[in-house]
């Protein structure tokens, strides 16, 4: 999901609160795949140009 192994191991919780606190940890990685396809998108459309 994105989120380290180590960070997923926190002592004192249970794996149910563990998972709820890291449960966006994936959001970062899908926001960049989604604009990345968008922008490419528009790039090939002609109907975004990017300044030399």
């Amino acid at each position: 999901m994105g989120v380290p192994g180590h960070i997923t191991t926190v002592p004192g919780l249970s794996r149910s609160q563990q998972l709820h606190k890291i449960g966006n940890g994936v959001v970062p990685q899908q926001a960049y795949a989604a604009y990345r396809l968008i922008l490419l998108e528009l790039i090939f459309e002609n109907r975004l140009v990017l300044a030399a």
